[in-house]
């Protein structure tokens, strides 16, 4: 609690859920948050299915923006997930629950430091999370990015996690397939494979995922009024 105190506390982003006030007691800890009354991405796509290609990437691309703030500032979430998306407004995302958020290098001598625990879902969590071996935070946070992209054109997981061994034998085998009756371009694949990349050398970092060309505005086609 005291490092997700000290973390919410140093944060403030359009696209991350904004601490009004912090209290703390001598046992207890009370946070007061937005309230973000629209719900969760997963309850969003649960009653609408698949969300278009242009409304993927307005989505995505705010959760891009808050993720490259958070690791500017050396912060990694390590819980990304649908449930953790949630809707300010009709069009508006803020990333919440900072309950395994972390500092990714030493405040003191600035080297990096590398995570042990595991935290998270087994469904948004990446391959060496599973194995169980020191990881990158800022890397899972990438991992965790492209099954939530996954997700949000899919509307389905990219990986069954019914099973931890099969699940991580998927993963590094990148055993995973778009639904046939969605129709998904290539650059959306081909940033989604870049993402779900099981070596963490060849797994794209946010600034590069932010350059992305699928991102650019260029790319917007019509108008969300109409999606």
């Amino acid at each position: 609690m005291p490092r997700e105190v000290s973390i919410v506390r140093s944060i403030r982003h359009p696209n991350i859920v904004s601490v009004c006030d912090i209290i703390e007691s001598e046992d207890l800890v009370y946070i007061f948050m937005d309230i973000c009354e629209r719900g969760d991405l997963l309850d969003y796509i649960r009653a609408r299915g698949p969300l278009s290609e242009a409304r993927t990437k307005f989505f995505f691309r705010q959760m891009v923006e808050a993720i490259s703030y958070l690791h500017s500032r050396d912060i990694a979430h390590r819980d990304l997930k649908c449930e953790n998306v949630l809707l300010a407004g009709r069009d508006h995302l803020k990333i919440a629950d900072f309950g395994f958020a972390r500092w990714c290098s030493d405040t003191a001598t600035k080297k990096r430091i590398l995570s042990e625990t595991y935290c998270g879902s087994a469904a948004y969590a990446a391959p060496e999370i599973l194995q169980g071996v020191k990881y990158n935070p800022k890397m899972y946070d990438i991992w965790s990015l492209g099954v939530i992209l996954f997700i949000m054109i899919s509307a389905a997981m990219p990986f069954d996690d019914s099973n931890i061994s099969r699940l991580i034998k998927a993963q590094m085998n990148k055993k995973f397939s778009f639904p046939e009756k969605i129709c998904v371009s290539s650059k959306v694949k081909r940033l989604v494979s870049h993402l779900l990349e099981p070596d963490v050398t060849k797994r794209a970092t946010i600034k590069q995922v932010a350059n992305y060309a699928w991102l650019d505005d260029r790319c917007y086609s019509g108008s969300l009024l109409r999606i």
